[in-house]
């Protein structure tokens, strides 16, 4: 029986990074996935750049993965909790639309304004879900590995294609397929797979 998974990410791009290769595996095995980006950092692109250009490479990121068309907002980056209240009836809408199983967010962990902010949203929308915070050491001070999901080497190489489709992106190191793939072999030693992906237990919910 397939289940309805959401990948709820602040900004293009963070839910790749956080679950990537975990939504290639989830595709292969006939999961329903949509994935929400809350907004496409418009303020924050380099000049050089068309505005536009984050919505146009998140959707061929979630392309190679194998979603299709992401849902987008257009929410402020770095304004997040000055949208508290927008942001959580955005997400209660997501939510009575699609109705998932399981929902993937940032981690309690992260320390990035937007993703606090979405965290906690997420939490108080989805309160008969499952939800996973994913990991981004980039952010994470500390990080609660609860959860692992292992991975296969070629679903780690889709999350690296997904995350090579930022050309906006591709000088910060941790989009780059060194820091995935090491990161990927090191949550997956601590299960005894060559790869895999770390969460946090945010809520799970057995029915």
């Amino acid at each position: 029986m397939s289940r309805r998974i959401l990948i709820i990410s602040p900004h293009t791009d963070d839910g790749e990074l956080g679950c990537g290769g975990s939504i290639a595996r989830f595709i292969e095995e006939g999961d329903e996935i949509e994935y929400v980006a809350l907004s496409a950092c418009e303020k924050s692109i380099p000049l050089e750049y068309p505005p536009d250009i984050l919505r146009q490479e998140v959707k061929r990121a979630t392309k190679v993965l194998g979603i299709g068309e992401p849902i987008l907002f257009d929410f402020e980056v770095r304004e997040f909790p000055k949208y508290r209240q927008p942001i959580l009836d955005t997400l209660i809408e997501v939510r009575n639309q699609l109705k998932p199983d399981i929902v993937f967010t940032p981690s309690s962990y992260d320390t990035h304004q937007d993703h606090k902010t979405t965290r906690e949203e997420t939490l108080r929308a989805f309160k008969n879900c499952t939800i996973l915070g994913y990991e981004q050491p980039w952010n994470n001070i500390t990080f609660n590995t609860l959860a692992f999901i292992s991975l296969t080497e070629g679903q780690i190489q889709k999350k690296v294609e997904a995350l090579q489709c930022y050309e906006t992106q591709k000088e910060k190191v941790y989009t780059q397929g060194d820091f995935i793939k090491g990161l990927a072999m090191t949550r997956g030693t601590q299960i005894e797979e060559k790869y895999a992906e770390a969460f946090e237990v945010i809520k799970w919910v057995i029915r």
